[in-house]
């Protein structure tokens, strides 16, 4: 039995990768500060023995003894993310240092949660990991962005100068149950206006695409590239099957029976015109390729939150 500690656990991709390594027998220490996260993404997990919950904050030195981490504390969506942006690029820089830190002490392995916004909004496509992106250092979206980049670097430096066993994965946008309803995400919120027969808001023309990947996929994914040796990454983890985003308001409106109209409005300073990640290197070196099509994955969603509401 392995003890893991997985920071962001209690958020919506994290409690998901909490269940998953609690169904494979392991010990789960989930650490989170609940800005984002939530008990109820967790509830189902306190009565099993193997389950430990701690309330902190990665941006404080962890003192914990773990065989292995998963870091992916931070907030991840755009209103979560820009609410205080000093706070959110704090969590990535001394989320990533203290995460570091206990992994060098412990000498175990660790996987930094990286995110295909280090591309920006990308000038190639689709994106490939060898592509250093095209970001405003500066916008709104800086924070973020940014943060993660220099998460990148320090786990590199840290490999280079401390021998540290790291891996880095870019996770593309994913989707499923669990997410919050209020996060600003495309399907989160088209399935909840939906629901409701209130207005789609679809920022820009629509013709701005995405690929949505299948939370139980990514989860896959995550755990392929912890177990495997030898590859440190960085590698794009993600549904290469691109869709635009009125395309899938549309399919939404369709699979929930709703009444609700589309409205468009000003789309936001640096969104990206496209997102599509080339998976190649994912499919060499972790035999890994997402399963679910967006069809049943929406599905799945829409029942989620058609049950919560």
């Amino acid at each position: 039995m392995k003890k893991i500690l997985v920071t962001g656990g209690a958020g919506f991709i994290g409690s998901h990768l909490c269940e998953r390594l609690l169904n494979e027998g392991n010990k789960v220490i989930c650490l989170d500060n609940m800005f984002t996260g939530t008990y109820e993404n967790i509830s189902s997990f306190f009565d099993n023995k193997n389950f430990e919950f701690v309330n902190a904050n990665v941006i404080n030195p962890l003192q914990l003894e773990v065989d292995m981490i998963y870091n992916l504390a931070c907030p991840a969506s755009p209103i979560h993310y820009q609410y205080d942006p000093v706070m959110t690029t704090k969590t990535s820089f001394m989320g990533a240092l203290n995460v570091l830190d206990l992994t060098r002490r412990m000498g175990v392995k660790v996987l930094q949660s990286s995110t295909s916004e280090i591309y920006g909004d990308p000038l190639v496509h689709p994106q490939v990991e060898g592509y250093r992106g095209n970001v405003n250092t500066i916008g709104p979206r800086a924070c973020y962005d940014e943060g993660k980049r220099v998460a990148e670097t320090l786990f590199f430096d840290y490999h280079r100068q401390y021998d540290v066993n790291i891996r880095v994965v870019r996770i593309f946008n994913t989707y499923g149950p669990r997410m919050l309803e209020n996060d600003g995400r495309v399907v989160s919120n088209f399935i909840v206006q939906a629901l409701h027969n209130k207005d789609i808001t679809i920022y820009g023309s629509g013709e701005q695409t995405r690929s949505f990947c299948y939370v139980d996929d990514l989860v896959d994914g995550l755990i392929k590239m912890m177990e495997q040796d030898g590859f440190v990454g960085p590698v794009n983890l993600g549904n290469p099957c691109e869709m635009t985003i009125l395309d899938l308001a549309k399919m939404i409106i369709e699979k929930t029976g709703s009444s609700s109209k589309l409205v468009f409005k000003e789309l936001p300073e640096d969104d990206p015109v496209k997102r599509k990640p080339d998976i190649t290197l994912a499919k060499e070196m972790l035999n890994w390729k997402p399963c679910v099509d967006i069809s049943d994955g929406l599905d799945k969603t829409i029942e989620y939150f058609r049950e919560k509401y």
